[in-house]
């Protein structure tokens, strides 16, 4: 899969600007569809998605009008020219999304958990030449977003890519669902062609973030954005306070930079370069002090196992973790950055010393 170029589809839509997908969360009625689709005309907007089955977390919630939507989508690509996309949890859903000619079919972050469900729908479209996304797994677990397209690759798909939609938290968060940066940049690094889709609206929750988010996105040079619109998103059957209209839709595109690849004056890539220079000095020594620190750790571990003490200190490191959040916060570090990257050194010294202890 590293030698496919995945960006085929994309690139021959033959747009001078990211892929904008907008479209209300819910196909609520065939009137709230088409009036949604027709003020999108007059956006960026090149694809008109709308829910039709709705996978809500619990019961009770409107789950989506289901196929008879499928024809509302229809009336979309012909009254409008808008390329039309829908979300399938299975296998027949796959099946009635090729039927109604159905342009770009996407995988939801509650399927694609399921290896089991991604092959149904893999089987189901096999070979198909429709436009196939997969929305990372709702935990941060790569792999098996990974495994998702690669099961779809298998099945003879070649028009691929992936949309992020951020990651659910148990931790208190700004966000609806963590963005998680790393995740989609290391799927980047692994297929470098495979277009990626930013999610802003699952990713926030609500409607203020989205421009911040959007913009982060295209900065880490994201393919294109899925932002769920309504006329009317107060009134929207589900997720109201992420949706947002189409005049602000307008706003938030306009409003947005795209930024170049690279520098084209020579005086800046010196600059860059002088820089980058002193971010591989500066990990250099991060490296060799979390060597060191490891060293110590190791030592600390002998000791426990001489005194037959329990390897987890939790007052210690409870003093330890007050102290570097302190730290940070004076130097003007995030907070969650911080309490994130000693949670992993605190994981590390701990597998470090168990292998001392129980060896």
């Amino acid at each position: 899969m590293e030698q496919v170029n995945f960006m085929t589809w994309l690139e021959n839509m033959g747009l001078n600007h990211p892929l904008l997908i907008a479209g209300p969360c819910s196909a609520e009625t065939e009137e709230q569809v088409m009036e949604v689709a027709h003020a999108l005309k007059k956006t960026d907007a090149t694809v008109f998605r709308a829910g039709i089955w709705k996978p809500r977390t619990r019961p009770g919630s409107f789950e989506g009008q289901g196929g008879k939507a499928l024809a509302w989508l229809q009336r979309v690509k012909k009254e409008t020219g808008l390329l039309t996309a829908v979300e399938v949890g299975n296998a027949q859903h796959a099946k009635l999304a090729l039927e109604f000619d159905i342009d770009i079919i996407w995988i939801g972050a509650r399927t694609t958990v399921n290896p089991f469900a991604v092959q149904e729908i893999a089987d189901a479209l096999q070979g198909t030449e429709k436009i196939v996304l997969v929305k990372n797994p709702i935990n941060p677990d790569l792999e098996l977003w990974i495994g998702a397209i690669e099961r779809l690759h298998k099945s003879g798909i070649k028009n691929l890519g992936a949309i992020h939609r951020g990651f659910s938290t148990f931790r208190k968060s700004n966000y609806r669902n963590i963005p998680n940066w790393q995740i989609p940049i290391d799927l980047k690094t692994k297929y470098p062609t495979l277009p990626i889709i930013n999610d802003p609206s699952h990713i926030c929750g609500e409607r203020e973030g989205i421009f911040d988010v959007s913009q982060t996105a295209l900065d880490l040079k994201f393919d294109g954005l899925m932002i769920e619109t309504h006329c009317h998103p107060d009134e929207a059957w589900s997720d109201a306070k992420q949706q947002i209209t189409p005049e602000r839709l307008i706003e938030i595109t306009e409003g947005l930079r795209v930024r170049k690849d690279t520098f084209e004056k020579e005086e800046y890539l010196v600059k860059l370069d002088a820089l980058r220079k002193e971010i591989n000095a500066i990990d250099a020594q991060l490296i060799e002090v979390l060597s060191n620190r490891m060293n110590i750790v190791e030592n600390i571990g002998r000791v426990k196992k001489q005194g037959n003490v329990a390897i987890l200190q939790n007052t210690r490191w409870q003093e330890i973790l007050k102290k570097v959040l302190d730290d940070g916060q004076s130097h003007g570090l995030n907070k969650d950055f911080v309490e994130s990257v000693f949670k992993a050194i605190h994981q590390e010294s701990i597998d470090h010393q168990r292998k001392i202890v129980d060896a």
